[in-house]
C-alpha cells in the first residue's frame, strides 16, 4: 500500500511539472508510416531551418536568389530542397532539365492566358493615346517622337491571330515547319525556308496582299528551289534585288541564284553602286566576296569563323561578326592583303557575335552575341553607347530586326520569347510568348513592319513557328 501510494504521489508531482509520459505506439511487423505523394519518391531537406514557423523568413527565401545544391532541386511552392533521384535507363522523370522545362511551360501558359484576357499595360506610366495627342497639339512632341510613341503604344496592344495559308498545291500548305521568314523591301512578300521530312530545306514565297482582309489569308507559292543542306542564313535586304539579278542574268525567271560554297555561316548582298553585283559569304576563318556577273572571287583570311555580315549602302564596306567576338569592316574595293591590315574598324564582344545591323545613317551598328547581350556601337568613336537587356541566347545564331521608322528593335531569344525594345532608350516594351511549347526546333522567326502587304498594308508582327503563321495586329 505504501509503495502504491508513493508511486501515485510521484505521478502527480510529474504532472504538475508539465512532464507527462508519452507512450510509444506499437508498430506491426512490416508497417511503414504514410507519406505524401511529394515525399514518397524523394528525400527532402529544409531550404532554411531557421525559417520554420516564420512567414517573413519563408517569403524572403522565395523572393531571394536560392543557391543551387548538387543533387538537389528547390521547390519554391514548398520552400524546400528535394533530392534528385538517379535515373534508371534514362527514364527518370525528375531531372534538372525537366523541372526547368516544366516551370518555363507553366510561365508560358500563364502569359498566354494574360494575353487572351488583354491584361497588357504600357511600360511607361501615363502613356495613352489622348495624352500623346494633347502633347502633339500643344507642340510638346515633334512628329518623329509622336509617331514613335504611337508605335510604342500600339505594340503593347497587339493581338494574335492565326493566318490561313492557301496554296495552288493543296498538299503543300501547312505540311512543313518554317525555318526562316524574310520580308522583301516593300514588305509585299516574304521569302520562306521550310524544313522537309526527309532532310534538307525548300524555299517558297508568300504573298501578303490578303492580310488587310477580314479572312486573314495569304497565298504561298512553293518548290522554288530545294536543297538537301541545312540553311543557316539568308539575305534579308536584297530579296527584291536577288530576284531582279536572276532575271537579268538568266533566261529562267523561276530560279534563284545558286553558288556552291561549302561551310557557309553567313551571307550578305551589296547594294552600293560601286559593288552592286557582289555578295559576300562568311566562311570558316575567311570571307569570300563573289561577283555574280564575272564570277571573280576575292578572299580575306580571318582568325575566326564569320557568323554575321552586312554591307553598308553609302560606302562599299562590309561589316563582319566573328565567333571570337570581334567585329571588323572590309573595304571590298581593295585587293587581298596578307595579315590583318585590311581591317578598317574593329569592335569586340565577350562572346560569339550572331547578328549585326547597320542603322540608316550608318554611324551606328547593332550587334548581338551568344551571351544574350545586344549592344549599340558608335562607329565614329568605336564605343558602346547602349545595351538592350532581356535577350536570351547561349548557342543559337539568332537575327536582330531593326525598324528605325517605328523606333523599335525586335529579337527572338533561344527561350522562344519575342522581345521588343525602344530604340531610343533601350526600354523593353513587350515580351511575347510563343504559341507553341519552347524547344530547339520551335524557335519563332518574325518580321515586323508598319506596312505588311505593301504601301497600303497593315502594321504588325508576323510570326512563323512550326507549321503555323501568326499576325499580331495593332487593332
Amino acid at each position: 500500500m505504501r509503495g502504491g501510494r508513493w508511486r501515485g504521489e510521484e505521478k502527480r508531482r510529474w504532472s504538475a511539472r508539465g512532464h507527462r509520459h508519452r507512450p510509444r505506439g506499437r508498430r506491426r511487423p512490416g508497417h511503414r508510416p504514410e507519406r505524401s505523394e511529394q515525399e514518397e519518391p524523394q528525400t527532402s531537406v529544409n531550404a532554411d531551418p531557421s525559417s520554420s514557423g516564420n512567414p517573413s523568413s519563408s517569403s524572403l527565401t522565395q523572393n531571394s536568389v536560392v543557391p543551387e545544391l548538387p543533387g538537389f532541386y528547390y521547390d519554391p511552392d514548398k520552400n524546400r530542397y528535394f533530392r534528385l533521384l538517379p535515373g534508371h535507363n534514362n527514364c527518370n522523370p525528375l531531372t534538372k532539365e525537366s523541372i526547368q522545362q516544366k516551370a518555363m511551360e507553366s510561365t508560358r501558359l500563364r502569359l498566354l492566358e494574360e494575353e487572351e484576357k488583354q491584361n497588357k499595360k504600357t511600360t511607361r506610366a501615363g502613356l495613352n493615346s489622348s495624352m500623346l495627342l494633347q502633347k502633339r497639339q500643344l507642340g510638346l512632341l515633334s512628329s518623329t517622337s509622336y509617331c514613335r510613341m504611337v508605335h510604342e503604344l500600339k505594340v503593347n496592344c497587339m493581338q494574335r491571330r492565326k493566318i490561313e495559308i492557301h496554296s495552288p498545291d493543296s498538299s503543300v500548305a501547312g505540311t512543313n515547319n518554317f525555318k526562316i521568314i524574310v520580308a522583301d523591301v516593300a514588305c509585299e512578300r516574304i521569302f520562306t525556308v521550310n524544313d522537309v521530312e526527309h532532310g534538307g530545306c525548300k524555299y517558297g514565297i508568300i504573298n501578303l496582299s490578303g492580310l488587310g482582309k477580314e479572312s486573314l489569308t495569304v497565298e504561298m507559292y512553293d518548290n522554288l528551289y530545294f536543297t538537301n543542306r541545312k540553311v543557316l542564313c539568308s539575305v534579308p535586304a536584297s530579296f527584291n534585288c536577288c530576284i531582279l539579278k536572276t532575271l537579268l542574268l538568266g533566261d529562267r525567271p523561276g530560279m534563284l541564284c545558286s553558288f556552291k560554297i561549302s561551310t557557309a555561316w553567313s551571307c550578305a548582298w551589296c547594294l552600293n553602286p560601286q559593288a552592286d553585283n557582289c555578295f559576300s559569304t562568311g566562311l570558316t576563318r575567311r570571307v569570300l566576296v563573289t561577283n555574280v556577273v564575272t564570277g571573280h572571287r576575292q578572299t580575306f583570311g580571318t582568325s575566326s569563323d564569320v557568323l554575321a555580315q552586312q554591307f553598308a549602302t553609302q560606302t562599299p564596306m562590309l561589316y563582319n561578326g566573328c565567333r571570337s567576338g570581334e567585329i571588323f569592316s572590309i573595304d571590298v574595293r581593295q585587293r587581298n592583303r596578307k595579315g590583318q591590315s585590311w581591317k578598317a574598324i574593329r569592335l569586340f564582344h565577350d562572346s560569339a557575335v550572331t547578328s549585326i545591323r547597320l542603322l540608316e545613317a550608318e554611324h551606328y551598328l547593332m550587334a548581338a552575341d551568344m551571351a544574350g547581350k545586344i549592344k549599340l556601337w558608335d562607329l565614329r568613336t568605336a564605343k558602346c553607347v547602349k545595351q538592350y537587356q532581356g535577350h536570351h541566347n547561349e548557342y543559337a545564331i539568332l537575327p536582330l530586326h531593326v525598324n528605325e521608322e517605328e523606333g523599335l528593335l525586335t529579337a527572338v531569344g533561344q527561350d522562344c520569347y519575342t522581345r521588343i525594345w525602344s530604340l531610343q532608350d533601350a526600354r523593353l516594351l513587350r515580351t511575347i510568348p510563343s504559341p507553341h511549347p519552347a524547344s530547339k526546333d520551335a524557335i519563332p522567326s518574325v518580321v515586323f513592319s508598319s506596312r505588311l502587304g505593301g504601301r497600303r498594308g497593315v502594321p504588325g508582327l508576323l510570326m512563323a513557328v512550326k507549321q503555323d503563321l501568326y499576325h499580331f495586329s495593332y487593332n
